[in-house]
């Protein structure tokens, strides 16, 4: 017979006296450390207990005593249930103090070398429908908060289409309003909602892999452009056409309509045939007056206006003038490497993903640009002594690699090729740390940069530059 587990017990009259990693504040209950996400210091609460380890416990707020002074109302209505916007209950000066002191905390506690005075936070001019990209999921099985369910609450429907639930892959919060995105990104959704409700169609069914409507992604540009990409399960043409015309009726502001049949297991679409259904197949965006062509597969920083802001850092530290042989590391769609590129003398940009060499070329070309190089590959198989002895030892390396930081390999290769000037942008201070320290012995960090791209949330941004010794 199985063994009954011991219920979790509630905690009382416990005062959040900082914030943590991951969007979570710290609580200390006798001597042990408890990790609570939707509160901030000096809220004093009643836990319930979710997660119990040896050093460490996990919980959720059940009950509030006291409201911290330093809190402030979220915006939106889906605050505490959605996963994302952790922070919107700080003020915007609370939510950078804390960016600016992870930023801090990393390079210090984790690098461990020595640092030059961090530079203020760069925040955000604008906090919210900022982003310019957002994907929502179809699900027939809604999310039921805890207090719908204490309350037997029931629905004319399950189906949903929204953001996926923290820890639960097949449900998905129905989602009326996100404050992430310009307006019209909520009105589109709102209204296929309405139109597949009343027309029957079928809501995806993560675990049994069955129903028509998958996921949707609607991209905008600052120029004004739009683009909607509806996925399907399974072809029905004329529910997908009726379904997309609808929308190119509602909304004749799209100027890119595009759909995928996607029947795999998986979501992603990278590999997947993308149709245009009316308006043209891609999107463009602008900076310092260059045109960046987006197609429905291309990676663009999600707050434009703010990418502007850490590419004119990272153009700064490189310190160009010219005639210097430029390496951009993780280029993606080659926007850092076109943005830099009229003051070097060349710049060779490296990236795994195919496609994204494939619109770095054709941004290189919409903007004239002749000085730029790309390739497709595994950096850490690239980027060694005989691709640096064939083009040239840089004398500037520019780097934004993933969360994860850059392999070894990498690191060493760097160091072979040994610039004048490493300017290494990072979504992750604590792995850019671990990279920083192992450069220390060839470069010292003599200016860093943290900027936030993503306010409400606990991502932020660091630019550090890297002179030899």
């Amino acid at each position: 017979m199985a063994k009954n587990k011991k219920p979790l017990p509630i905690l009382t009259n416990v005062t959040i006296t900082d914030i943590a990693a991951e969007g979570k504040a710290i609580a200390k209950v006798n001597d042990m450390v408890v990790f609570v996400p939707f509160v901030v210091p000096g809220d004093v609460v009643d836990l319930q207990v979710t997660r119990k380890k040896s050093h460490f416990m996990e919980a959720r707020p059940v009950h509030f005593h006291t409201y911290s002074d330093k809190r402030t109302e979220p915006v939106c209505e889906h605050y505490g249930i959605c996963g994302g916007c952790k922070w919107q209950i700080l003020p915007y000066s609370e939510q950078i103090r804390y960016k600016q002191k992870q930023v801090v905390d990393n390079l210090t506690r984790i690098g461990k070398i020595e640092l030059p005075e961090v530079t203020p936070i760069l925040g955000s001019k604008r906090t919210e429908f900022y982003r310019n990209k957002l994907e929502f999921t179809f699900s027939n099985k809604r999310w039921r908060t805890f207090e719908e369910i204490a309350e037997e609450k029931e629905f004319d429907t399950m189906n949903a289409v929204g953001f996926h639930i923290p820890g639960q892959f097949d449900k998905v919060l129905d989602i009326n309003k996100c404050w992430l995105q310009n307006d019209i990104s909520n009105e589109i959704r709102n209204e296929i909602r309405r139109y597949a409700l009343a027309k029957n169609l079928t809501f995806f069914d993560l675990r049994s892999q069955e129903g028509f409507l998958r996921t949707m992604m609607i991209r905008t540009t600052s120029t004004g452009e739009l683009m909607v990409i509806m996925v399907f399960f399974y072809e029905d043409k004329e529910a997908q056409d009726a379904l997309l015309q609808h929308i190119a009726y509602k909304f004749p502001q799209i100027t890119s309509l595009l759909y995928i049949i996607n029947s795999k297991a998986n979501d992603t679409i990278t590999d997947q045939a993308v149709l245009v259904f009316k308006g043209a197949e891609c999107i463009y965006e602008e900076m310092e007056g260059l045109k960046f062509k987006i197609g429905p597969k291309s990676f663009y920083q999600t707050n434009s206006e703010q990418a502007y802001e850490l590419y004119k850092i990272v153009r700064n530290f490189a310190g160009l003038t010219g005639n210097e042989l430029v390496y951009d590391l993780y280029t993606g769609t080659g926007t850092i490497a076109n943005f830099v590129a009229h003051q070097a003398r060349q710049v060779v940009g490296i990236e795994y993903v195919p496609e994204a060499i494939e619109d770095a070329v054709v941004n290189s070309k919409l903007n004239n640009i002749d000085n730029t190089l790309f390739y497709a590959g595994d950096m850490k198989d690239m980027l060694n002594a005989a691709f640096i002895e064939k083009h040239g030892k840089p004398d500037v390396i520019i780097t934004d690699p993933p969360r994860a930081g850059m392999h070894e390999d990498v690191i060493d290769a760097m160091l072979f090729a040994a610039p004048e000037r490493i300017v290494y942008v990072s979504c992750n201070p604590a792995t850019q740390a671990r990279d920083l320290s192992l450069l220390d012995a060839f470069y010292k960090v003599t200016a860093v940069q943290p900027v936030d791209m993503f306010p409400h949330t606990h991502h932020v941004e660091n630019v550090a530059l890297l002179e030899k010794r």
